[in-house]
Formats: C-alpha cells, sequence, structure tokens
C-alpha cells in the first residue's frame, strides 16, 4: 500500500513538473476523449447496433452466434465485400489454428465505416448495410490502414435480447 502511494505522488510530481508543450498535449487528449465519448453517446453508437431488429444489421446479428458458438471473429475486409472467420466451436488455445470462414457479405450489402471519418483515434467500426441499418465492431487492431487489406480481430459487445 505505502508503495502504490508512494507511485502515485511520483506520477503527481512528474506531472507537475511537465514542461508546458506535454501538459497541454495531455489536456488536449482528454478534450478530444470526452468529446469523442460525446459523440459515441449521441450517434448510439454505445449500442451494439442501430437497434432495429427486422432491418440486415439485426438479422445479421441473430445470426452471427448461430456461426460459431465463440463471440469473436477475424474480420477480413476485401474489394469484394467483407469476410468473418471464426473457430466453429468455443476453444482456449490455438483459436487461430481452428479458423474457418463463417460468413460473407458482399460490397452490395455491406460495407465498413469509421463511424468518425477520422476525426477520433479509435478502434470502433460500423458495418453499415444497404438499407442503413449499422452494426457495431470492436476491433483490437487500428481500423482503417492507409494501405493494405485491413485483418482486424473484432468482437461486438454482447447483443440486448431480443423483444418477445
Amino acid at each position: 500500500m505505502l508503495l502504490s502511494l508512494l507511485a502515485e505522488a511520483e506520477k503527481a510530481v512528474k506531472r507537475f513538473l511537465d514542461v508546458k508543450e506535454v501538459k497541454e498535449r495531455r489536456r488536449a487528449k482528454k478534450e478530444d476523449e470526452k468529446r469523442r465519448d460525446a459523440t459515441i453517446a449521441h450517434q448510439g453508437l454505445d449500442n451494439v447496433f442501430d437497434g432495429n431488429w427486422h432491418g440486415d444489421a439485426g438479422q445479421f446479428l441473430l445470426c452471427w452466434y448461430g456461426h460459431s458458438t465463440h463471440h469473436e471473429r477475424l474480420l477480413l475486409a476485401t474489394p469484394d465485400g467483407i469476410v468473418f472467420a471464426a473457430p466453429t466451436q468455443r476453444v482456449s488455445m490455438g483459436r487461430e489454428k481452428h479458423l474457418q470462414v463463417v460468413a460473407r457479405l458482399s460490397a452490395d450489402e455491406a460495407t465498413l465505416v469509421d463511424p468518425f471519418s477520422g476525426e477520433f483515434e479509435t478502434q470502433i467500426l460500423l458495418i453499415r448495410f444497404r438499407d442503413g441499418s449499422w452494426l457495431r465492431v470492436d476491433t483490437e487492431r487500428c481500423p482503417l490502414p492507409s494501405r493494405g487489406t485491413p485483418i482486424l480481430p473484432c468482437c461486438p459487445r454482447r447483443p440486448p435480447r431480443q423483444p418477445p
């Protein structure tokens, strides 16, 4: 306990002694994070999908776990569309060895979209369907690299229960 208090005190002293530019960058970063979080809440992006179970995103989400009981997917964006791979069953070790393609969405059906258009650094992507509905995916890497094909481990958060 004493060591953790000393560590916190050391961090506070370092923050106090930081040069003005470092303090400004830290303050600007905090403000960006606040604006990003407010934008996420305002646009409803803190939800798994747009909430319409009858839309393309809702129907895809209902089938999402039918393809595989494993909650994570490997998302591969190609010029022809989006490919999802996953282990066909829950595995804890070596899941990469057990990956199989479990779903495909053509470019006509859905596209990957950065909901912030690059304004914020984030790992949130939307799969936007042709009917305007969307599904949020949280990625483990930078969402849309400037070159190359993005291969993104992704996982939608647990969906809300479907209404009766």
